[in-house]
């Protein structure tokens, strides 16, 4: 089954193998991506009074996205289900943080011109280092559910799982 939903003209886009892309081949390609701004800078906004994403482009086996974020966004912590990821930054810096069990979690900003990739194991939250920053994402294969995370204060962990379309932000415990 080919759900294709496309925001932009495919042909507009780097070439696509047809099948589920590896995290470094979504490396190379959202890296490719990113150096074409007219396939994606219409969808840049920033006047929406919260992190701004829009579908750049959706098939069987890979979903785009175009981020906007301020510095007061916060994914929260999340992963991807079963879908590999990467993230070009192309204007201003985001945070990634990744968690580490019984200390502090391990903090970078990735500023524009960066690409980075990740498994499916990966969990992370993301936020806006700057004001008016833009990240375009890819996942393969596309994404249907993510699972949030909460930490109680007695350090439990819980996972709840979301669709793809819900809007990230960090979960408080119970």
């Amino acid at each position: 089954m080919n759900d294709t939903v496309a925001v932009t003209d495919p042909a507009s886009l780097p070439a696509l193998p047809g099948r589920v892309l590896s995290p470094q081949e979504l490396h190379a390609w959202v890296a490719e991506l990113a150096q074409r701004p007219e396939v994606w800078e219409s969808l840049v906004r920033h006047d929406t009074g919260k992190r701004h994403y829009a579908s750049l482009y959706r098939d069987g086996d890979i979903d785009v996205w175009v981020l906007c974020w301020n510095v007061e966004d916060d994914t929260g912590w999340h992963d991807h289900d079963v879908s590999s990821g990467a993230v070009a930054v192309t204007r201003g810096a985001v945070t990634e943080a990744t968690p580490r069990m019984g200390s502090e979690a391990v903090s970078r900003t990735v500023g524009a011109g960066r690409v980075f990739a990740f498994g499916p194991e990966h969990i992370h939250r993301m936020g806006g280092a700057v004001d008016g920053s833009v990240s375009i994402h890819a996942y393969s294969p596309p994404l249907w559910r993510m699972g949030q995370y909460s930490i109680s204060a007695g350090g439990v962990l819980r996972r709840k799982s979301v669709s793809y379309a819900d809007e990230l932000r960090p979960l408080t415990d119970a």
